[in-house]
């Protein structure tokens, strides 16, 4: 007698998601990382609810003479009627076009230079007085010279823009590629890997962090020498609409001009602090800012 026994299958387990798997943990630290970005505007706005009122009250108290500090009401009244007037967009606009074009060409420019400097050792040696001799040099000590150049054109503010933002570039990336783990570039130039292998395998991840944040700080820089070169050489934008307002004693206006230049700041700021955690998601500086 055969006794055939009949195996049943295995039921088909079902594994269950806990509260550790993965998924979770990357959903909890998307929560954390957005409670601590509302924190941290909160924190902002209260900060800035703060100045403006101190402000408000040091004109009401009268412990500074309107003639040199206006109320925080009359500067954002002002600024108010500003916003509606196209003739301030304008020069906005044509602020904001200087800062964009000399931006963009020093930021062209630098990452080319320090492509051609900062793989070959023997430039790199025989440029390394040149650049600390011409570093240091004050951009608005150049605005005299463009100006003999070109004239009161835009030009002129053109060029300062440029040189004081190439610096913060050109500088930054260097130390990048100084900053290349030596074994690892000799180990690519043993195994003759090609240029383009090299640069996107070993020396851009180095060199990345300093060429964000290069970049970031050549974008504060050139605003900054934008209107610097406005108020200086005349040409049109928001530095002569400043220097103009200033020379008639209207306070407000000055306050409010103040104001705008602020606010393109911050914006500009932000703009590239996104663009950098964008960009550097990987590395471990923004990995511990997201922690925190």
């Amino acid at each position: 007698m055969t006794i055939t026994q009949r195996q049943n299958p295995a039921p088909a387990l079902r594994v269950k998601q806990e509260p550790g798997h993965p998924r979770d943990s990357r959903a909890a630290a998307r929560r954390v990382r957005q409670r601590t970005a509302v924190r941290r505007s909160l924190r902002g706005a209260i900060g800035l609810l703060v100045v403006v009122a101190v402000w408000q009250l040091v004109s009401v108290l009268g412990l500074v003479h309107p003639s040199q500090l206006p109320s925080a009401t009359a500067a954002f009244g002002e600024l108010s009627q500003q916003v509606t007037d196209l003739e301030f967009w304008r020069n906005v606009g044509r602020t904001m076009s200087t800062w964009a074009v000399g931006l963009a060409i020093a930021s062209v420019a630098g990452i080319v230079l320090v492509t051609v400097i900062g793989l070959v050792p023997f430039l790199r040696r025989a440029t390394h007085t040149v650049i600390e001799f011409l570093r240091p040099i004050p951009s608005v000590a150049l605005i005299p010279i463009a100006v003999l150049t070109y004239g009161i054109q835009p030009q002129a503010a053109l060029v300062v823009v440029i040189y004081a933002s190439l610096w913060q570039v050109l500088v930054q990336v260097l130390y990048g590629v100084a900053d290349i783990d030596a074994v690892g570039r000799d180990t690519a130039r043993s195994f003759r890997l090609p240029l383009r292998t090299r640069l996107g395998r070993v020396i851009l991840p180095t060199a990345m962090p300093y060429l964000v944040t290069g970049l970031r700080l050549a974008a504060a820089v050139a605003l900054i020498l934008a209107i610097t070169a406005e108020m200086t050489i005349g040409n049109p934008g928001l530095g002569r609409q400043l220097t103009m307002a200033a020379g008639v004693g209207d306070q407000p206006l000055v306050y409010a001009i103040v104001i705008v230049t602020g606010i393109l700041g911050l914006i500009i700021n932000l703009v590239f602090r996104a663009i950098e955690k964008r960009a550097l998601h990987w590395h471990q500086s923004i990995r511990g800012e997201e922690v925190l």
